[in-house]
C-alpha cells in the first residue's frame, strides 16, 4: 500500500526546480521498466510529468511526430518557448519514461517513448471490463491509431 508521504515525496520531486535525474532514475519513483508494466509509483510519476500544460503538449507534439522524432529547439520553436525550459520539461519526460532522445552530432531529437506510453495505458486499463469486454471496447476504439 502508498501511503501519504510516498505520494507526496513523488510530487515534491516532479515539481521541484532542481530535478535529480540519476538519483530519480535508481529509485523506485521515476522510471518506467521496460521489461514489464508499471506499477503505482511509476504510474504516479509518469501521471504528473504529463500533468503540466507544457509537457503535456510537448509529449503530444512529439506523439504526432511518430518515429521521424524533432531535435530540441525546433520543439521550442513549435511551441513558442524557451530552449532551456523545454529542455528541463523533456528532462523530467524522459525519466518518466514518456520520452528518449538520441544524439545525431550536435543534435538531440527527441521521441515519444511508445513503450513506456504503452505500460501507463497496461497499468491504467489492468483491471477494465472484470470479464465484459464490452465495458471497454469504446476507451479500446478511442485510442486505436486510425492512421
Amino acid at each position: 500500500m502508498s501511503s501519504i508521504s510516498d505520494v507526496s515525496r513523488v510530487a515534491a520531486v516532479l515539481s521541484s526546480r532542481d530535478w535529480p535525474i540519476d538519483s530519480i532514475r535508481n529509485s523506485k519513483y521515476a522510471y518506467i521498466e521496460k521489461d514489464g508494466y508499471m506499477d503505482k509509483f511509476r504510474s504516479l510519476a509518469a501521471l504528473a510529468a504529463l500533468g503540466q500544460e507544457t509537457r503535456l503538449d510537448v509529449f503530444r507534439l512529439l506523439v504526432r511526430a511518430g518515429t521521424a522524432g524533432i531535435p530540441a529547439g525546433e520543439i521550442a520553436e513549435r511551441l513558442g518557448a524557451v530552449q532551456n525550459t523545454i529542455s528541463a520539461h523533456l528532462k523530467i519526460l524522459t525519466a518518466a519514461g514518456l520520452v528518449r532522445s538520441q544524439r545525431e552530432s550536435r543534435v538531440i531529437r527527441y521521441f515519444a517513448d511508445m513503450t513506456g506510453f504503452r505500460d501507463l495505458m497496461a497499468y491504467l486499463m489492468e483491471d477494465c471490463c472484470q470479464g465484459e469486454p464490452e465495458i471497454c471496447r469504446p476507451v479500446l476504439d478511442a485510442i486505436v491509431c486510425k492512421c
